[in-house]
Parts: structure tokens; C-alpha cells; sequence
């Protein structure tokens, strides 16, 4: 300890155990005291497999990452690129990102807006794409979660190499392994021929893990495994695969609170959630508003082959107060659903109010919200949807421009029951 604090290194890999103790007391111990007087230093464990939940007790101290025994040299390496690079840019100073420049730099080119939150977003991305951190990103359904996911893998080392998205919220349990890791011919009942998985397809690139707080927990360790040492083994075959994949994962879930329930396993919270992007509500950002909704427009025109579409002053503003239950993709249906069915090359305030609410006129929506908090603005504008679509949740999911899986968790929050009339 005396070195520490005579001397700052770079980074410090640390083992949790030096005498013949196996508790991984001493490690811990050690860590805490390196964080008292050298926080800056990032701090790498090497643990074995059995004591990951030890780790975990480090990461929560303000260790960078853990690697378990027998390391994998590729990981252990990447993990120490990634520790240094990051600490690099925290030292140095970064002047927020502006629109002109973060188009200029960067590849940002199909996220739209000039929000003071989106771009300390695109700040974030612009730093830390180039690293191999993992990521994880948060926020509500339909706040571009995906978008970001892909302008991290585009604005990095591996944008030359493939981007596989998976959605795991929609993989079963019995699905998984084949699914991820691949299965050779043979391997069980209807394998009639060999499966390339995911991580495989992945390799040099980036994966994203969409909606993966939906993963079941009996998954959650088979992925853990493969995301700790880049090795997987596919189905049928026992020989272990090595892989070179950058990680981002993303939900609308709180995993913390899963973590608490016992939903979501901590180490794999760990593993994914080095760098950490939530996304605000498109409410949160409403000068985007005007900007999507021309982008979307403009969308919709050229792949309709119709005449370019404008939008009167008092359209934008009845855009901008609306709630947004379903962000910006509820924003890009409701401006679609507007231009194909009006027909019009100047859409106004009645011609969405039209769409939006059936005959509801403005004046009396705006009364209605008036004082209202989000939470109660969302579950009005869900009632109303279920209203306008008698029950038929399908058509509510797609009027909210959300899908089935987000709607029902908002009826559950709200305690609306499923067959509301």
C-alpha cells in the first residue's frame, strides 16, 4: 500500500487473495484502502469462477472489472485497454458537443435533434464508442435505444465488422443456447442442419442485446459465461469457440430493482453496465419535436413517391403537448398515419388532432391535461387509446405507436385491467 501512495500507477491488477486465506477478504480490503487514496486508479480483480460473488462485492467497492481463473489473454487485455482509454478521457477536458460538430466528427447522421439532453447523449457516445466498454442503455420504449446502439458500433474500432441485433425479451428458454451460441446438425430433435449463433455472427463486431431484462434467470448465467471469457460452445459440439464482440445491451426495465428481487443476477448487471446511456422521454425534449416531425415526413414522402409535405405553425405546436406514452416512435406513426390518410400538403393542428384522438379537439385535451402529472397524462392517453379501439389491445399497442409487451407492463403499472372497455 505504501507503493500506492508514494507512487500513482495506471491501473492495478489485483488478486483477491495473496496468503493461503481463500475468502477473498484480504482483496477487498485492499481495494478500499487503494480507493481512499488513489480513486482515479482503475482496479482490475482476478477471481475464480466460484468467488464471482466476491467480485461482485468489489465492483460495488469501485472495482473497474473482474476477470475470472483461467483468464482468457484476449479479455483480460481488451479489459485493460478499455480501463486505460476511459481513464484517459476522464482526465482530459470536454467541451460539450454541439450539432455541427457532431455531424462534422462523427457518424450521427440518422439521430435526429439538437436537445440540450440528446446531445450530451451524442458527448457521451462520441468519447466512449471508440473504447471496447460495454454499454448499457436505458429508457422508456420507443426513445431510439437502438439508434444509439448503432451509432456506438458505427463511431467504433469495430464498425468495419458486423452489428447483430437480438431481441432476447423474444427468445424462450429452450431457444436460447441454439439461438446465441449455435448448434450443429444432429444436435437434437428438428437440428437437420448446422446453425451459425449469434455471438459467432457477431465476431469483430458488435452485438445488441435488446430488452434483455426480459431474459429468464436460467439464461441470465449462460450469457454471463460467454460475455466473461468471449467463449462459447455450440450446441452438439464441445469444442470451446473464441469471439471478439463489443457488448451494448438495452431495456426499459429498472435492473437495479431487479437486481434487488432477485430477477436479474448482480454479476451480469456488473458485466453489462460499465458505461451506462439512458435516454430521456421524447416529453423531456420537446424542441426535437418540429425536427422529427419533419425527418419522419420527409420519410414517409420518398417512400411513398408523394410531394413534399409542410407542416403549419399551429401543427407543431399541438405536436409539441402532446404526452408521448409511447415516444418517438409514436411521434413518427402519428405524423405517417396523418400524411397518408389527409392527404394534404399542409398538415395542420385538426389534421393530427384527427388522428390522434379521433374527433377530440385540442382545446379540451389541453383542458384535460392542465395540471396533470406524466404518470397521470400516460395512463389517460392509454384509457382513451383503449376507448378509441374497443379493448383491442393489438390495435392500442400499434396506436401508441409501443409494442403489446411495453402496453401491458403500462397496464399493469397503472393497474388498468386487460380487457377494459
Amino acid at each position: 500500500m505504501s507503493f500506492v501512495k508514494a507512487t500513482a500507477p495506471q491501473l492495478i491488477l489485483m488478486d483477491m487473495n495473496f496468503t493461503l486465506t481463500t475468502t477473498g477478504e484480504e482483496g477487498i480490503h485492499l481495494l478500499k484502502q487503494v480507493k481512499i487514496f488513489r480513486p482515479e486508479v482503475p482496479v482490475i480483480l482476478i477471481t475464480a469462477w466460484g468467488s464471482i460473488s466476491l467480485a461482485v462485492q468489489g465492483m460495488q467497492a469501485g472495482a473497474f472489472d473482474f476477470i475470472t481463473k483461467p483468464w482468457n489473454n484476449l479479455v483480460l487485455l481488451n479489459s485493460i485497454r478499455t480501463a486505460l482509454a476511459l481513464k484517459e478521457q476522464k482526465g482530459s477536458q470536454n467541451s460539450p458537443l454541439n450539432r455541427s460538430e457532431a455531424n462534422d466528427k462523427f457518424h450521427f447522421e440518422h439521430i435526429i435533434g439538437q436537445s440540450a439532453p440528446l446531445m450530451k447523449i451524442l458527448g457521451t457516445v462520441s468519447r466512449i464508442a471508440s473504447t471496447n466498454a460495454s454499454v448499457l442503455i436505458t429508457g422508456e420504449s420507443g426513445t431510439g435505444k437502438e439508434l444509439i446502439a448503432e451509432a456506438i458500433h458505427a463511431n467504433s474500432a469495430k464498425a468495419d465488422g458486423p452489428f447483430v441485433k437480438v431481441n432476447l425479451g423474444g427468445l424462450s428458454q429452450s431457444l436460447f443456447e441454439s439461438e446465441m451460441f449455435g448448434h450443429k446438425k444432429g444436435a437434437f430433435t428438428d437440428a437437420y442442419t448446422d446453425r451459425v449463433g449469434r455471438f459467432e455472427m457477431a465476431d469483430k463486431g458488435t452485438i445488441f442485446l435488446d430488452e434483455i431484462g426480459d431474459l429468464e434467470l436460467s439464461c441470465q448465467v449462460k450469457l454471463l459465461r460467454v460475455l466473461q471469457d468471449q467463449t462459447f460452445e455450440v450446441l452438439g459440439d464441445s469444442r470451446p469457440r473464441k469471439v471478439d464482440v463489443r457488448v451494448v445491451s438495452a431495456t426499459n426495465a429498472d435492473l437495479h430493482q431487479m437486481v434487488n428481487d432477485k430477477t436479474f443476477r448482480e454479476d451480469l448487471y456488473y458485466r453489462i453496465n460499465l458505461i451506462t446511456i439512458h435516454l430521456p422521454a421524447l416529453r423531456e425534449r420537446k424542441e426535437d419535436i418540429p425536427l422529427l416531425a419533419r425527418y419522419f415526413a420527409g420519410q414517409q414522402c420518398r417512400a411513398n413517391g408523394l410531394s413534399e409535405v409542410k407542416f403549419a405553425a399551429d401543427a407543431l405546436v399541438f405536436l409539441q403537448q402532446l404526452p408521448y406514452p409511447g415516444n418517438v416512435r409514436e411521434l413518427k406513426n402519428l405524423v405517417e398515419r396523418t400524411i397518408l390518410v389527409s392527404g394534404k400538403s399542409l398538415l395542420e393542428a385538426s389534421d393530427f388532432e384527427m388522428q390522434y384522438h379521433g374527433s377530440s379537439p385540442a382545446k379540451a385535451m389541453k383542458s384535460s391535461l392542465s395540471g396533470m402529472t406524466l404518470d397521470a397524462m400516460e395512463k389517460q392517453t392509454i384509457l382513451q387509446a383503449i376507448k378509441d379501439n374497443d379493448g383491442n389491445m393489438s390495435h392500442v399497442a400499434t396506436a401508441l405507436g409501443i409494442s403489446r409487451a411495453a402496453l401491458y407492463r403500462r397496464l399493469n403499472k397503472y393497474d388498468i385491467p386487460a380487457d377494459n372497455q
